[in-house]
């Protein structure tokens, strides 16, 4: 059964140990997203274990290939060839982004695929069932994420009904896990706290799930649209409800400040695409700020991406200038290359930031990095 070993905290900032089933997961943590069983951009699994990634994330698996293929074929882990712990989206947030061809009633989503229009149903249970075949170490709870501008009445009645969800999917994954033939039945389980930008919504919410003794806890529905400082007002507000003895997950965020300031209001976990989508437009992250690669002041330079970075790309010799040509080319590894760098960036901004927490500095740590050239948006 997975712990979670709380090592040091400095505030709200949190260092500690997640420990499951498929290896350590070492917190905070930023989580590269594997969409359809790979990094958009062509970066490897063996790219990311040079690069030290913990995690990886998956999901749209259900119509393409299929989690019963997936299943006949031994699971996720051996179907992606990784090892390490794999975080699986529950299909609600796809429900979220597909407004215009769904259905939401109590027993679950109709809606229509993205893929080839057919239709489809998905309930908590179906969820739990795809997470399950699919035998990943950590499975979403299924919910809905209402709109960031809805009326408040809807989203009472949408959190309401997103916690009746999580209790069915409770129920369903602990039968799953005693089944023989399991993949992983020691399967984990995170719930997700909704209730759009309305504070009480969100708190009461929270302190509902909480005490469910779940795995884990993620905040939703936020960074989809809303304004910066509501989504940390937001974060505020319920992180003091939630258990401190369980990894915090803050779903779909991805931008280095964001992740510096997360972790100062007690989050564990992160991920989102921007570092492989920023990378395939040609930018990097890098400690001077936001670097477009197809800006002609790159051609003649004969450095690396960023003069303080230790990934594979920046110490094995690819200049800027050889990334800008291959960038303005449409040439794939320019943006391979870039993708590498940026997510190697954002991992290793989290090593540093359990440094510091452990040194008891991570306060210093954010007053240096929101004064530096690096903390801009991407």
């Amino acid at each position: 059964m997975a712990t979670y070993e709380l090592l040091k905290q400095e505030g709200s900032a949190k260092r500690a140990v997640f420990h499951t089933v498929h290896g350590d997961i070492q917190t905070p943590v930023f989580m590269n997203v594997g969409t359809v069983a790979a990094i958009k951009g062509a970066v490897s699994t063996m790219d990311l274990k040079e690069i030290k990634c913990q995690v990886e994330l998956s999901y749209h698996l259900h119509v393409r290939p299929g989690d019963k293929l997936i299943k006949e074929m031994g699971g996720l882990h051996k179907f992606m060839v990784w090892d390490r712990p794999i975080l699986t989206d529950s299909g609600g947030f796809q429900v979220f982004s597909l407004a215009g061809l769904r259905k939401i009633k109590e027993e679950g989503v109709y809606f229509h695929s993205h893929v080839d229009g057919a239709k489809i149903f998905m309930g908590p249970e179906e969820s739990m069932q795809i997470q399950s075949n699919l035998g990943s170490t950590i499975a979403m709870a299924f919910d809905e994420c209402p709109s960031s501008v809805a009326e408040r009445r809807y989203v009472e009645d949408s959190v309401a009904r997103t916690a009746r969800w999580l209790e069915r999917c409770k129920k369903e994954m602990q039968r799953l896990n005693s089944l023989e033939g399991t993949i992983n039945p020691h399967q984990m389980l995170f719930g997700i706290n909704q209730g759009g930008t309305y504070d009480a919504i969100r708190v009461s919410h929270m302190q509902e799930i909480a005490q469910l003794g779940l795995d884990g806890y993620a905040i939703g529905g936020l960074a989809v649209g809303e304004p910066t400082e509501v989504m940390y007002h937001i974060i505020d507000e319920v992180e003091p409800h939630m258990p401190v003895d369980k990894p915090r997950y803050l779903m779909g965020v991805g931008n280095p400040t964001t992740l510096v300031r997360g972790v100062g209001v007690g989050i564990d976990m992160f991920d989102c695409v921007l570092p492989t989508r920023t990378g395939r437009m040609g930018t990097a992250f890098s400690s001077e700020g936001r670097l477009n690669f197809r800006n002609a002041r790159f051609a003649h330079d004969d450095g690396p991406i960023d003069r303080t970075c230790t990934c594979p790309v920046c110490t094995g010799g690819y200049s800027r200038a050889l990334i800008r040509h291959m960038v303005t080319q449409k040439e794939m590894l320019g943006g391979i290359l870039l993708s590498m760098h940026n997510i190697y960036y954002l991992l290793n901004l989290m090593q540093r930031a359990r440094q510091a927490i452990i040194e008891g500095r991570y306060g210093a740590f954010v007053s240096d990095w929101m004064n530096s050239p690096a903390a801009v948006d991407y």
